[in-house]
């Protein structure tokens, strides 16, 4: 994991870590480290869940639009309105 790190470096860190956090505080960084790590896994888990999900009603509403695609039979056909002209209004006298 922290193959060009070595041992000194990591040290040193740590030391700085410690300087400007002080021991005190470094359960409670660790801590809030340690939940903000354990709340990203729960998500990513979370979103591959919703994906799954979603890709499963994908593929049950296939068969359910290829049903409605198809045309309806020869007697349920409707016959379509036609509307007759607006006849237009006689131009108004001029006085």
């Amino acid at each position: 994991m922290f193959g060009s790190l070595g041992f000194t470096e990591l040290i040193l860190i740590l030391f700085i870590v410690l300087i400007i956090f002080g021991a005190g505080k470094l359960p409670q960084l660790g801590e809030g480290i340690g939940k903000a790590i354990k709340g990203f896994k729960k998500s990513v888990h979370e979103a591959d869940a919703i994906e799954a999900e979603a890709q499963a009603q994908a593929q049950q509403a296939e068969p359910v639009q290829a049903q409605a695609i198809q045309a309806p039979p020869p007697g349920a056909m409707s016959t379509p309105v036609v509307e007759p002209p607006v006849a237009a209004a006689p131009p108004a006298a001029r006085a």
